[in-house]
């Protein structure tokens, strides 16, 4: 047990985090087991870990439901909430965790389509099963968060304004999801020392992350980063719905 969260801080909750297989997703679902929340455990193609990370939390004593779904897939989208829908009849906690852009051989529109307007249809599908008190979750990049105001490296540009693209949609949607008792929480995050994206940045433009690494004074982890971001769906939500994980020196607030 790694002690992220109170222990019986979500005892009875529901808690679904999108691209939950690996990474940072992994161990943000692992936390909210830990703390006692039944869990949906979502991913694309890497159905053998999903599994094995699945039987890790029942041994918790949790219920875990593992779904696959293309969440670029309005359809694959619609089942999945079908499926949360018939397990646990409703969700506590949604993480919208899952994104990329950065892959070869995708369609020039792909980082958009994932990084926004996914983000908008799984918000969308999971809001009928979200009630008084649930939280929802955005992971961002200080990189996105910022790239109004400071540039970033040109291989991460189409993923900083898709992801920055989604953002503001999602922010938009704060006072309708308040309405319904719904907090809304963005974790913006620096450059995290072992992400894929990490690695296809370092990939197409070496020495880019120890360099980051050497001007924010430190890199989270994933298991550190993912604490950050299950702390933010028990935390108070902040007055401006950000919560800024590590160094921002070297960013320009708008």
């Amino acid at each position: 047990m790694s002690d992220v969260l109170p222990a019986g801080s979500l005892d009875g909750k529901v808690a679904l985090v999108t691209g939950s297989s690996r990474g940072i997703g992994a161990d943000t679902v692992r936390y909210f087991a830990e703390a006692g929340a039944d869990v949906v455990i979502n991913f694309r193609n890497k159905a053998p870990r999903a599994e094995k990370l699945a039987a890790e939390l029942r041994e918790l004593g949790r219920r875990v439901l593992v779904v696959g779904a293309d969440l670029t897939d309005p359809a694959s989208v619609a089942d999945m909430f079908d499926a949360v829908k018939s397990e646990f009849g409703r969700l506590d906690v949604l993480v919208l965790n899952a994104s990329g852009g950065m892959e070869s051989g995708m369609a020039e529109d792909y980082a958009l389509t994932l990084n926004r307007d996914a983000q908008l249809n799984v918000l969308g599908a999971a809001t009928p099963l979200l009630g008084e008190g649930s939280r929802v979750v955005f992971v961002t990049s200080h990189q996105a968060h910022f790239i109004r105001t400071t540039p970033t490296m040109p291989e991460y540009l189409p993923v900083a304004l898709s992801k920055r693209a989604g953002e503001d949609a999602l922010r938009e949607l704060i006072p309708s999801l308040a309405e319904k008792g719904v907090g809304f929480t963005v974790v913006s995050g620096d450059m995290i020392e072992g992400t894929i994206t990490a690695t296809l940045l370092e990939r197409a433009n070496p020495g880019a992350i120890s360099e980051r690494r050497e001007s924010a004074g430190k890199l989270y982890n994933v298991s550190e980063f993912a604490a950050e971001v299950a702390q933010a769906a028990i935390d108070p939500v902040p007055a401006d719905n950000t919560r800024l994980v590590g160094d921002v020196s070297g960013f320009v607030a708008e």
